[in-house]
């Protein structure tokens, strides 16, 4: 017969356990709407428990966004094999997912919440944009500084997909598989565009696009950008 002895936890499995439960509660809802005491009713321990491993909600809402912000960068990391194309709609597809997974969290962090505005969350947002930002240079095989042009369309994009994401959430009005087709569309129409006043990223999107397919988003856009200047 098994005790019902509870094992007890180490300083860190506690800490690493409380900040699953916040991320999950944070997910869900605004952390505005979460209180100590649920997080410790779901953790299995006491109210001032809680604030043995952490000061208060800010700075485990902080733990929690930093690990969310660790998966979300990851989202962006993609081995560099095959047409550009399909690997943004592999990176959009992980992205979105974090966004149906974590909404209300998503939500909180970029349109406002209880630690936005802090110096530790100001950082760890710059750090999920950076790693996207590295990474799309990357897919573009570029090594060492981007081009000017390239930097201003990769971040441009980067805003352009947490924006799209937010409207998204209010109300899911357009199927997500569509979304994620158009923003990686949007992406190179956006490189189209600065690659039209700079021969260097014109010949690096050259390169890029002899290796699309056919049947590629690149390839899609161009298909209806034609069908719409002749209609």
């Amino acid at each position: 017969m098994t005790s019902g002895v509870r094992r007890r936890m180490g300083v860190e499995e506690r800490r690493q356990q409380l900040i699953g439960v916040a991320l999950e509660l944070f997910s869900r809802r605004s952390p505005d709407e979460v209180s100590i005491d649920e997080i410790a009713s779901r953790a299995g321990i006491s109210r001032p428990l809680v604030y043995h491993y952490f000061p208060g909600k800010l700075s485990l809402y902080e733990a929690a966004l930093r690990r969310a912000a660790d998966d979300l960068a990851s989202r962006f990391a993609e081995p560099r094999e095959g047409p550009l194309g399909s690997r943004l709609r592999r990176v959009m597809a992980r992205f979105f997912d974090f966004v149906d997974e974590h909404g209300p969290g998503f939500a909180a962090l970029m349109r406002g919440g209880p630690a936005v505005g802090s110096s530790a969350t100001n950082a760890l947002i710059d750090s999920v944009r950076q790693a996207a930002y590295e990474q799309m240079v990357a897919h573009m095989g570029v090594v060492g500084p981007a081009p000017v042009r390239l930097e201003l369309v990769v971040r441009s994009w980067i805003s352009l997909v947490e924006s799209t994401a937010l409207i998204w959430l209010d109300g899911r009005r357009i199927p997500r598989a569509e979304l994620e087709a158009q923003l990686v569309q949007d992406f190179a129409a956006l490189a189209a565009v600065a690659a039209a006043r700079d021969e260097e990223l014109a010949a690096l999107l050259r390169d890029l696009l002899k290796n699309e397919p056919g049947d590629g988003p690149f390839t899609d856009l161009a298909t209806r950008l034609i069908s719409l200047a002749a209609s």
